[in-house]
């Protein structure tokens, strides 16, 4: 990559988190964090998977399927709840929202703990 192109991707990179900072709203970028961390918890247990193996099988399978389940149960609310959506979930209250994302955790996670044996 070229000094230029480099440039203009630093340039690019520091605009998008400017303006990430300075417009998404606290409860986002909470709940992003939570999605970042679900991501990392992820690609740790997929690569453990890969180095050491997978004995316990379904341990690690339901491990893997709770955080990808759990990424896409956060995607959804943070979609929910960002107001730029809001004339799409028009009838769906933050409230509503919230407990749907936690009714189905609970659903979740029964179901990863029942399948792990």
């Amino acid at each position: 990559m070229s000094k230029t192109e480099q440039s203009k991707a630093d340039l690019s990179l520091s605009k998008l988190l400017e303006k990430y900072q300075d417009e998404t709203p606290k409860k986002i970028k909470l709940i992003d964090a939570y999605m970042f961390c679900i991501l990392l918890t992820g690609v740790i247990q997929f690569a453990y998977c890969c180095l050491v193996g997978t004995f316990p099988f379904n341990a690690f399978l339901s491990g893997f399927i709770s955080t990808v389940a759990s990424f896409v149960l956060a995607a959804s609310y943070r979609i929910q709840i960002n107001k730029k959506n809001s004339e799409l979930f028009s009838n769906i209250s933050a409230e509503r929202s919230f407990a749907d994302f936690i009714f189905a955790h609970v659903i979740l996670h029964l179901v990863v703990v029942n399948f792990i044996g």
